[in-house]
């Protein structure tokens, strides 16, 4: 399957369909927000690569930072480290040991923050209550997102079978089918598995996900298969079954469920957030950054991957508009709170609710 990305330009709307199907955008609704809508925050853009963030139970708002691996921001956009990161061996200093901390998730009892770190494979948990960091595991090549279920086992994708930098954007410019899905069993002392159990291979670059409990669903962004997956989840063998494309769009990246049930899903390259039915797959733009010349990069992108061409060049300033930086993610948490768009910038997007 792939998209017909000149028919969808056409249209505005650059949502993934399948050969012979109508565009999403005939059928769906408008667009929720633009860029338009937005604040920078904070105004003086002093973060390091905001990839990902959530907000714990009291309100306070934690992101990732490449400098500290996360931090606590401020309503006025103040921040301060949180976590103490670099007493767990975190390194903010360029070379091979290099902290890249990407996916920022919540347990499943809300007293800790797990992190993952695409850069060097370590998957970081925080006592949200002493502030106090962790290495309960090193995997063998990147991590892009970690979360724990009830059981206490953690779930984790594998974008590349590699390390560093250098080999994760290789794997962004090219596909190579070596991303996977991963579960560590937890022990009776707390700790967990010497070794994880690999549930899913064979895929182009796993990134965000999302445990679905209360409906028995996992769901998976394929970046450069540029596709959503969904699996039926048993948290109790540990396991998933069932495996779908739930829907196709462009470059899925970190996803939430959001305050209606739906699935928001980032799309760095059509700088837009979809909001996904999570039975039908039908999805709608709510969040749009894309510019004309935005839209023409993603069909150049798309048609190089098909050739083989080389197009990380094609990522940058055209691409990402007025975003601070390539959108990646969201953060949202219930009707009362703002809602973040995150990326690898200096800054957040908080959306006007």
């Amino acid at each position: 399957m792939k998209f017909h990305f000149k028919a969808l330009l056409a249209s505005a709307l650059l949502a993934g369909c399948n050969n012979g199907s109508a565009p999403v955008s005939d059928v769906l609704e408008p667009i929720s927000w633009t860029i338009a809508d937005t604040v920078l925050f904070p105004a003086d853009r002093s973060l390091a690569r905001p990839e990902d963030g959530v907000f714990l139970e009291d309100g306070r708002l934690i992101v990732a930072d490449l400098r500290h691996g996360l931090i606590e921001l401020a309503p006025d956009g103040t921040f301060r480290p949180f976590g103490n990161f670099q007493a767990a061996g975190f390194s903010s200093e360029p070379g091979p040991d290099q902290g890249g901390p990407n996916g920022v998730h919540l347990s499943d009892d809300g007293k800790y923050i797990f992190v993952a770190d695409v850069f060097s494979g370590k998957i970081y948990r925080t006592d949200i209550a002493s502030e106090t960091t962790e290495v309960v595991f090193r995997h063998k090549a990147t991590v892009n997102t970690a979360m724990s279920d009830s059981t206490g086992a953690i779930w984790f994708t594998q974008s590349t079978d590699g390390i560093g930098e250098e080999r994760m954007f290789a794997a962004v410019d090219k596909p190579m089918g070596d991303g996977a899905l991963y579960r560590l069993a937890p022990n009776a002392d707390g700790t967990y598995a010497s070794e994880p159990e690999l549930l899913v291979e064979g895929l182009d670059f796993a990134n965000g996900f999302y445990l679905d409990e209360a409906n028995r669903k996992l769901y998976l962004s394929e970046t450069i298969g540029n596709r959503v997956l969904a699996f039926d989840l048993d948290v109790a063998k540990g396991s998933v079954s069932g495996r779908r494309v739930l829907a196709e769009i462009p470059t899925p990246d970190n996803m939430r469920l959001a305050d209606d049930g739906s699935l928001w899903v980032a799309s760095p390259l059509a700088n837009r957030v979809y909001a996904l039915d999570p039975d039908t797959g039908e999805s709608r733009v709510v969040f749009d950054a894309q510019t004309e010349k935005g839209a023409e990069l993603l069909v150049d992108w798309n048609e190089r991957g098909e050739t083989g061409e080389d197009r990380l060049g094609l990522i940058g300033p055209d691409l990402q508009g007025e975003m601070p930086g390539l959108l990646t993610g969201i953060i949202v948490d219930g009707e009362n709170r703002p809602i973040f768009i995150s990326g690898l910038g200096n800054a957040l997007i908080r959306l006007k609710r």
